[in-house]
């Protein structure tokens, strides 16, 4: 058993024995250290019993802390960066306890608890709990052995309590299934299993969710047999999921402590070079196979503006991240700050919604297919690709490749091969992102059923692969 408990107003009002004004932060830090000793990965366990404060100290803290008794909070703290604890504020705590946490309804629950004014819980989620002196999170031992999370044993030791013993009412019950039966809760957790890779912070439920079914209950609640399985393409080896996983928790750090500009070395594949960069990130995908970072500063290239990198790609162990203020960060990035015009998830969304392609920045083209109708039918119709994805009429054709193409002889290359195809075949209409490649792999897929007729760089992209790839089975076709 362990304890997977969320750090709720309810149990936060326990843990401060009810006087959460005065101890909102001590009481995150309890939770902190039930959730370190007794949780997953089980510090209980790792300790000497009994332990000492000393001994704790060297899990909680990053090698960088001080570790001085008489130091001050600024001498323990003056170099660590984000992988210690004293670095990350209350609602990074409270963010990273579970995916869905709602930090408005805990800050509703917490002023009615505490009578604590919302300025002052504002305050407290911006603080770091962990940045104090030694001898506070000392006496939180102590009061974790005045609750009988702890036993003590004699001065300055302590040791562990036994899940049995924990004193935990039923309120305080772990991950609550809500209404969902034994056999749902099952899938949810196989579910959750399949895609855990895309969000590691899932892995924290995943664990829940597989203690009250199989420890709990073990006699009520038997696995039954798997009859749906999910399959999703993820191409990294188990050394580098944990390097992409790794970088993808620095990230989202960065993003809970209020943001900035992030440096790292990027392996570009068209060229085979890597390249320093420096920019803002915006937000984390999964598409085809790889996690990307859409993110607004100098690309590859060295060109201003949008860029998606892949995580795998990034050769830099660890990001470096830069203040706003360090002469390093790109001026333009500085000015959009202060102009409070920094980019934002919403503009991708709105990006990627405009056109067809997961490289949102790619110029937007006019894409005009053309299918035998059977197997249009079949597998083309009833499908979504992109909401701009949709059938057209074939008289209707000509007046779209008019009003949206400007060039004359492009218009009169489309109309011509037009002219050539059959009217009762099925066509389709979209924007597409010009060079991305993950909508020409679904163009592929297509392949020999589906011919681009326009734009005319893809069209003339197709037909190069399609003569490339010919030539592995009719050499001597091509030759003559």
């Amino acid at each position: 058993m362990v304890f997977n408990h969320l750090p709720t107003p309810e149990l936060l009002h326990s843990l401060a024995k009810g006087r959460l004004a005065d101890r909102l932060l001590r009481a995150v830090r309890l939770w902190v250290l039930l959730h370190q000793l007794y949780g997953p990965d089980a510090w209980a366990q790792q300790l000497p019993q009994p332990f000492r404060y000393g001994d704790l100290r060297n899990l909680l803290f990053a090698s960088s802390h001080g570790r001085s008794e008489t130091a001050k909070v600024t001498e323990l703290t003056a170099h660590c960066d984000l992988d210690c604890c004293c670095q990350r504020s209350l609602s990074t705590w409270l963010m990273d306890s579970n995916p869905a946490f709602s930090l408005i309804d805990w800050q509703h629950k917490i002023m009615s608890l505490s009578n604590l004014p919302k300025a002052a819980i504002d305050t407290a989620l911006a603080t770091c709990p962990f940045a104090t002196v030694h001898r506070s999170i000392r006496d939180d031992l102590s009061h974790l052995v005045e609750l009988g999370w702890l036993a003590g044993e004699g001065k300055g030791r302590f040791r562990k309590v036994e899940p049995q013993n924990w004193p935990l009412s039923e309120r305080y019950a772990p991950m609550p299934l809500g209404n969902l039966s034994v056999a749902q809760t099952w899938e949810v957790l196989r579910s959750l299993e399949s895609i855990a890779f895309v969000q590691p912070n899932l892995n924290v439920i995943v664990q829940s969710l597989w203690e009250q079914l199989t420890h709990q209950q073990p006699i009520a609640s038997p696995e039954p047999d798997r009859q749906i399985f999910i399959h999703l393409d993820y191409i990294l080896s188990e050394e580098m999921q944990e390097q992409v996983d790794t970088l993808q928790e620095q990230i989202e750090q960065l993003w809970r402590s209020g943001g900035g500009v992030i440096q790292f070395d990027y392996w570009h594949s068209t060229d085979d070079v890597t390249t320093t960069i420096t920019v803002y990130p915006v937000c984390l995908h999964y598409s085809r196979r790889a996690k990307y970072l859409s993110a607004y500063g100098n690309d590859p290239s060295g060109i201003f503006g949008w860029h998606n990198y892949r995580l795998d790609r990034i050769m830099s162990s660890r990001l470096t991240v830069f203040a706003w203020g360090d002469p390093q960060v790109p001026e333009a990035l500085r000015q959009l700050r202060r102009r409070g015009q920094l980019p934002t998830s919403e503009d991708v969304s709105a990006a990627l919604d405009q056109a067809w392609g997961f490289n949102f920045y790619l110029p937007r083209r006019l894409l005009i297919m053309r299918f035998p109708p059977e197997f249009a039918r079949r597998y083309v119709a009833q499908t979504k690709r992109h909401k701009t994805f949709e059938t057209v009429d074939y008289d209707a054709l000509p007046k779209l490749i008019k009003q949206e193409i400007d060039d004359v002889n492009e218009q009169a290359t489309a109309l011509e091969i037009l002219a050539q195809r059959n009217p009762q075949d099925a066509y389709y209409r979209a924007w597409i992102r010009l060079g991305d490649i993950n909508s020409v792999m679904r163009l592929r897929d297509w392949r020999p059923m589906g011919e681009v007729i326009m734009p005319l760089e893809l069209r003339q992209r197709m037909r190069e692969e399609a003569v490339a790839e010919l030539q592995h089975y009719y050499p001597s076709l091509l030759q003559a």
